[in-house]
């Protein structure tokens, strides 16, 4: 309320905008180039699932508190639960190493609840589907942190779709939800949506590997890396490891064979939603780039290595926009921002699927 006793209501595209800026600069980027409508959905979805990784990433709660957390969150997002004691409780006990642009999401958890309430009962369900199965799969893998590495790729895969391939399968129902031309192409872009968020989370998985082990996990399937007689337990920052480098590059060829099919998902999306296009080939744009860097440096010690620069972004936001129309004009595009990385097929069924 204001002086006056009068209720002012919020800006809402404006709070989430703010609030994508404070925690992903990435998204905060690219989820502006989607349509108005869809724009406002998807940036309350990545804001939900940014509070689910708060919870995650906070180094001082307990794995028994960590659950109870993410319990209460999904109660709040599909079952009425109260947001403000939720974040009245979750706010307290983060620490300083969490850092302060989600200690202030997690504050404003009940803004980010008031515009999901907003959203249609359809839109809702989406949203609601892909926090359970996040939750599920953070909750197995903080249970099981893998400290030097998981097992196979299999496992990559199943970890990957937990934390990426379900927000692909997600953004896929909302785009068709939002367009009935899109929707017309839901069954293939399924098929796909798995592989555009693992193309995307393999690539930040590669350019996080130290930060990631300073931390004490690591992402890295053993398997890989055993082929090459590399033993992930020896793991450490600038080696300049032969052996480990072998694996590193065949892990480059696998992501850059995921992007490929996250370039073929976004051919599927009609010429006409250039919103939607743009967002998907901005990302997938900035992920080949960043591969390409550390292809060139399987040496990197450290993510700041092998970040891509402004002046990269730019040319990747120029040159798609120039051809966001044209499929053989995104090929081309593809084929340059990944122009000398390595290329491997992997057959992997889908982690939901029995058998």
């Amino acid at each position: 309320m204001n002086q006056l006793g009068q209720v002012v209501r919020f800006d809402k595209t404006q709070f989430q905008h703010h609030a994508l800026m404070g925690v992903s600069r990435t998204f905060a980027l690219t989820i502006p180039q989607l349509p108005k409508a869809l724009r406002f959905v998807v940036s309350n979805a990545y804001l939900l699932c940014r509070i689910v990784d708060t919870i995650e990433d906070e180094p001082t709660l307990s794995f028994e508190e960590k659950e109870a957390f993410c319990q209460r969150f999904i109660a709040v997002v599909a079952e009425g639960a109260d947001p403000e004691s939720f974040a009245k409780d979750l706010s307290c006990r983060l620490s300083q190493q969490t850092i302060p642009a989600e200690h202030q999401l997690v504050k404003d958890t009940a803004k980010v609840i008031e515009i999901t309430r907003s959203l249609t009962k359809e839109q809702q369900d989406i949203l609601e589907r892909c926090l359970r199965i996040m939750v599920k799969g953070m909750l197995y893998y903080q249970k099981h942190r893998p400290t030097s590495g998981l097992g196979n790729l299999k496992e990559l895969n199943r970890y990957c779709y937990y934390v990426a391939g379900v927000v692909g399968e997600m953004l896929t129902d909302l785009f068709c939800e939002y367009s009935p031309d899109v929707a017309h192409h839901h069954r293939n872009m399924m098929n796909l949506a798995n592989s555009f968020g693992q193309g995307l989370q393999l690539t930040n998985i590669l350019k996080d590997i130290w930060d990631d082990l300073q931390k004490g996990i690591c992402w890295l399937p053993k398997d890989v890396f055993a082929s090459h007689n590399f033993d992930l337990q020896d793991l450490k920052a600038g080696q300049n490891n032969k052996d480990f480098e072998k694996g590193l590059r065949r892990l480059v060829g696998i992501t850059c064979r995921q992007l490929e099919k996250a370039l073929h998902y976004t051919l599927l999306i009609p010429s006409r939603e250039t919103g939607i296009r743009t967002f998907c080939f901005w990302n997938i744009g900035m992920a080949a780039l960043t591969l390409r860097k550390i292809n060139r440096n399987l040496g990197f010690a450290s993510g700041d290595e092998v970040k891509i620069s402004r002046n990269s972004v730019k040319f990747v936001a120029m040159a798609s926009n120039l051809n966001i129309r044209y499929n053989q004009g995104l090929t081309m595009l593809f084929k340059l921002f990944s122009r000398g990385l390595p290329r491997e097929d992997i057959t992997l069924s889908h982690p939901l699927q029995k058998g």
